[in-house]
């Protein structure tokens, strides 16, 4: 079998969306969690890696495992959320203490084990979480897609303003989901 050309990052979408404009950000994350799942499964169909990227909200004791929990409650703002993307146990994931991907975790050196040369970047937020990443992505020399009906921030035009901060540095490609390719 082929080792994968791409991979799927779903950054921060495990989220328990408690800090201010979280509300806002909830809704529009939720809006776009069924197209992030549906991209997720054709990820797992073609054999490419899946690799949750989260944020540890600063709880240094905590696991993915443990967040995935704390998330999916009933009474967290992203319980819908964690349902609808919930980790399958071939998923991978690292926990991340800052706003990049790439700063202070290991996935440089997942990807390359993985045999990763491009990244499919989703998730949230745009303007911060997904931005930065993609940005290092490219300076790591990683083709980059940003499927733009799979990233959200807190207003619709702060998602604009990063779209199109991308797109003079790198131009990444920001095609549907629906288009995204796994090789």
């Amino acid at each position: 079998m082929a080792r994968p050309f791409s991979a799927l990052l779903i950054i921060d979408m495990i989220n328990l969306f408690d800090f201010e404009g979280g509300e806002r950000l909830a809704k529009e994350a939720t809006r776009i969690a069924p197209r992030i799942a549906r991209l997720k499964a054709r990820f797992g169909q073609a054999g490419a890696p899946v690799i949750y990227v989260n944020d540890n909200f600063m709880d240094w004791r905590a696991d993915f495992k443990e967040l995935v929990a704390i998330c999916s409650h009933p009474r967290s703002a992203g319980a819908g959320i964690a349902r609808v993307l919930a980790p399958r146990p071939n998923d991978y994931y690292i926990l991340k203490p800052k706003h990049s991907a790439f700063l202070a975790t290991p996935l440089s050196l997942l990807l390359a084990e993985c045999g990763v040369r491009r990244v499919v970047l989703t998730g949230v937020a745009a303007d911060a979480c997904v931005l930065i990443t993609a940005q290092e992505a490219n300076m790591r020399e990683y083709q980059v897609s940003v499927p733009a009906d799979c990233i959200a921030a807190q207003t619709a035009a702060r998602r604009t303003r990063a779209l199109a901060v991308l797109e003079p540095s790198f131009s990444p490609d920001t095609r549907p989901s629906t288009a995204v390719d796994m090789v």
